[in-house]
């Protein structure tokens, strides 16, 4: 156990006769470990940008809730009467008529 020890901590297991498939796995595991890093790491990006897009429609939804009371304030009786006052128009006094179109029946 202790030779063993030795052997992996001077490197023997490098430079011995099956060292060429030693370096293989060794090369096949910096491979993977170098992977998993960039995976981890596009990971991470992709996740800051949801939540960056998730503040964004925040954000519009507050907007579009503003925009749309604000549309249906001008959108009110009252407020369209004030601004054609100011140019000198107003309401009628008298309600309008119905108009009744009686066809006559041409055989």
């Amino acid at each position: 156990m202790k030779t063993g020890v030795l052997d992996l901590l001077k490197g023997k297991f490098l430079v011995s006769g099956d060292a060429p498939k030693n370096w293989l796995f060794i090369i096949f595991i910096s491979f993977l470990a170098t992977v998993m890093i960039s995976s981890s790491h596009s990971a991470d990006q992709k996740v800051h940008q949801i939540a960056l897009l998730n503040e964004e429609v925040k954000e519009l939804r507050n907007e579009f809730v503003d925009m749309r009371s604000d549309v249906q304030q001008l959108k009110l009786e009252s407020s369209i009467t004030g601004k054609i006052a100011e140019k000198g128009l107003f309401p009628s006094e008298t309600p309008p008529q119905k108009i009744r179109v009686k066809s006559l029946n041409v055989e």
